[in-house]
C-alpha cells in the first residue's frame, strides 16, 4: 500500500476527537453484543509501499448504530512494531451486517469479521487478518510468598467488595484491607462494550496504587493514549504506547511500586516511582511520581490500600495478588 493510497483513505488523528456522549447498549457478554462487536477488533499483515512490503496493523472501533472508525499503523499494531507517530484514521463509515465496503478516490476497502482488504487500481495492496492478542501474563499464578487478594472465591480481603457474574470483582470503590508500602502486584481487568458512549463514559474505572496514584482503566481502544486514558497516570504521565485491547478482552497490569520516602519530621525526601506493564508491554518505565493523583488519598509516609474506582460502568477485575518488598 503506497502512502498515497493510505492517506487518501485516512485522516490524521487531530482531525477527529472522542467527546463525552450518551452511554447505552452496555454489554459484558460478547455473545450478546451483536454484529458490530464481531466486526470490531485488531487486524495485522503487510502492505505494499514504495520501499516494498511493510508490516501494517489496523484497529476497527465500533461507535454504535453500525458506525465505525478504522485506524492504520505503519510498522504493526501498538506494542508490536508501533509506539507513537505514524498513525492514520478514517472518517466514520457505516457497515451493515457482517461485512462492508467503502471507497475513497482510487481505493476500495473491504471489512469483514476476519479480514480487511484494500485494493487500488484493481490490485490488492494490503490484506490484513483479524488477530486476538492476549497478554503474556494473563492468568499468571502468584509466586511463593505473594498475598492473594482475589481469586474469585471470596471478597473477604476487600472493604466494599462485591462479586459480579459469579466470580469477578466489581468496580465498586473497593479497597484492600491489607495496606502496602514498597510492593509489586498483578491485576486483570475487563472493560464493557459500550459502543454509543464516548471518552470518559466508556468503560471507566481506575486502579489506585497505594490509594494515591491512579493508573487509569478505560475503554481506550483506538484512542491516542493520554494521561486520562487507559494506562495513563492521571495528570502525571501518558503511557509510552496505548496498549488497550478491544472491550471485553481481559487485560493485565503488572505494576512495580516504590513508595515515597519521608524523614522523621514527615518531610518527603524522595518521590514514589512506578513501572507499569500493560498487557506485557512497558508503558511507564521507573516513572517518578511527583504527587498523588486526584480522587483518593494524599501522599504520606504510611502504608495504604489498593483501591479500584467506581465510575458507574460495569468494569470487572480478577486474579489480584501482591508481592511485598
Amino acid at each position: 500500500m503506497t502512502r498515497y493510497v493510505v492517506t487518501a483513505i485516512l485522516l490524521t488523528s487531530s482531525q477527529l476527537a472522542f467527546a463525552a456522549g450518551p452511554k447505552s447498549d452496555t454489554y459484558t457478554d460478547a455473545q450478546a453484543a451483536g454484529p458490530d462487536y464481531a466486526l470490531q477488533g485488531e487486524f495485522a499483515g503487510e502492505a505494499d509501499t514504495p520501499d516494498g512490503k511493510r508490516k501494517f496493523g489496523a484497529q476497527v472501533i465500533a461507535l454504535g448504530d453500525h458506525r465505525f472508525r478504522v485506524i492504520g499503523y505503519y510498522g504493526g499494531l501498538p506494542g508490536d512494531g508501533w509506539s507513537r507517530g505514524d498513525k492514520l484514521e478514517s472518517r466514520e463509515v457505516e457497515i451493515q451486517g457482517d461485512s462492508g465496503q467503502f471507497t475513497k478516490d482510487n481505493a476500495v476497502i473491504t471489512i469483514t469479521a476476519d479480514h480487511i482488504t484494500i485494493e487500488a487500481d484493481g490490485n490488492t495492496v494490503a490484506k490484513l487478518k483479524k488477530v486476538h492478542r492476549k497478554s503474556p501474563t494473563l492468568g499468571a499464578k502468584p509466586p511463593a510468598g505473594a498475598k492473594v487478594l482475589f481469586d474469585g472465591s471470596s471478597v473477604a480481603k476487600f472493604n466494599n467488595g462485591k462479586l459480579t457474574e459469579g466470580k469477578l470483582l466489581a468496580a465498586t470503590n473497593v479497597e484492600s484491607k491489607a495496606k502496602f508500602k514498597d510492593h509489586s502486584f498483578h491485576i486483570e481487568f475487563r472493560t464493557p462494550f459500550m459502543p454509543k458512549a464516548r471518552g470518559q463514559g466508556r468503560g471507566n474505572s481506575g486502579v489506585y496504587v497505594q490509594s494515591r496514584y491512579e493508573v487509569q482503566v478505560l475503554d481506550s481502544f483506538g484512542l491516542d493514549g493520554k494521561d486520562n486514558e487507559c494506562g495513563g497516570i492521571y495528570q502525571v504521565s501518558k503511557p509510552i504506547v496505548n496498549m488497550c485491547l478491544p472491550p471485553l478482552a481481559w487485560q493485565t497490569y503488572d505494576i512495580d511500586f516504590t513508595a515515597a520516602k519521608y524523614d522523621k519530621d514527615g518531610k518527603k525526601t524522595a518521590n514514589a516511582r512506578v513501572t507499569v506493564k500493560h498487557n506485557g508491554v512497558t508503558i511507564h518505565d521507573d516513572l517518578e511520581l511527583p504527587k498523588q493523583t486526584p480522587g483518593r488519598h494524599a501522599e504520606g509516609p504510611t502504608a495504604d490500600s489498593l483501591f479500584m474506582q467506581d465510575h458507574s460502568n460495569p468494569v470487572a477485575f480478577r486474579n489480584i495478588w501482591v508481592v511485598e518488598k
